[in-house]
């Protein structure tokens, strides 16, 4: 086996949000959809970490995907922000489930969004430490996996020309959160600064400050968390940013500065434990939905 897999097969993975346990806040129920159109349905997905039934299970119970795994979900859009490889088996699967919606979604009038994490990063860079044997063994080789995420590869030609950042109306979206180190780019320049180094290891933008790796609103005090959140925010002229990547494992969103910030990476994979979860934005009233129901979360001023 490559020395690289068997690192990652050894290794304690990402650092992640601990949470105290605590009993689940009751389930609102679902109240008459509050817009007038299906384009105004904006769904948010977190990390899914290459595990395909929890994938399409979730899509289907959010009524993005039919029983073949096709796009059902009309006019909507859908936000996935990053992280769908590694840790689990699917890479491959996921990689093309998601390159195929957004091409099905866009032919029904709706929008699929899917976003760089970390991980697609370190895998086009060659980090492969939290790569599953039975990843590799899906694409038949190291070899072959390897070719598949070279520039000329399915893989990699695509995920190549994903996006970092994505913001839609007032909210934006992205793995890791933006920092106010990087804040004074506009979304366009961050996605091609992000293109570029992922040929250039090393580039303080994929560092731990940068959109694919910081956790400071997440983690840090929430008083200090929440003032550079609003400076960023005010910077860019939104009044929400929705991330991923710090694994919350009471499997619940969590909110943060009033509901400004939203972390959604509630751990949907077997290899966190199953947790599925999704936000919803109607009309930028948020919602979080669980296998129990759909909750009320607060919304930003």
């Amino acid at each position: 086996m490559d020395p690289l897999i068997l690192l990652g097969l050894l290794g304690l993975g990402c650092a992640s949000a601990e949470s105290p346990s605590q009993p689940a806040p009751p389930v609102a129920p679902l109240p008459p959809t509050p817009v007038s159109t299906e384009a105004e349905r904006l769904v948010v997905v977190g990390d899914l970490h290459a595990d395909l039934p929890a994938t399409l299970a979730l899509f289907s119970a959010l009524g993005l995907v039919d029983g073949a795994g096709r796009w059902s979900g009309g006019q909507a859009i859908l936000v996935q922000t990053g992280d769908i490889t590694d840790r689990g088996p699917d890479s491959k699967e996921l990689i093309a489930l998601i390159d195929r919606l957004e091409e099905e979604a866009a032919a029904a009038g709706g929008r699929v969004v899917g976003l760089l994490g970390n991980h697609e990063v370190m895998n086009l860079q060659g980090d492969w430490r939290y790569v599953s044997e039975g990843d590799v063994a899906d694409y038949g080789s190291v070899d072959a996996r390897k070719a598949a995420f070279s520039p000329t590869g399915e893989a990699g030609a695509w995920l190549r020309e994903q996006d970092a950042i994505a913001q839609v109306g007032s909210t934006l979206f992205l793995h890791g959160g933006l920092s106010e180190r990087f804040a004074a780019s506009t979304v366009a320049q961050l996605n091609e600064q992000v293109r570029q180094a992922i040929n250039e290891p090393g580039a303080p933008i994929l560092g731990e400050e940068g959109p694919l790796w910081y956790r400071g609103y997440l983690l840090a005090d929430e008083a200090v968390a929440c003032a550079e959140l609003q400076r960023v925010l005010t910077l860019r002229g939104v009044r929400r940013m929705v991330v991923g990547h710090t694994t919350q494992r009471d499997g619940r969103i969590a909110v943060r500065c009033g509901g400004a910030l939203l972390g959604i990476d509630t751990g949907i994979s077997a290899h966190y434990g199953g947790h599925a979860a999704a936000v919803e934005l109607r009309a930028g009233d948020a919602w979080a939905w669980y296998p129990t129901g759909w909750l009320d979360l607060p919304d930003p001023r």
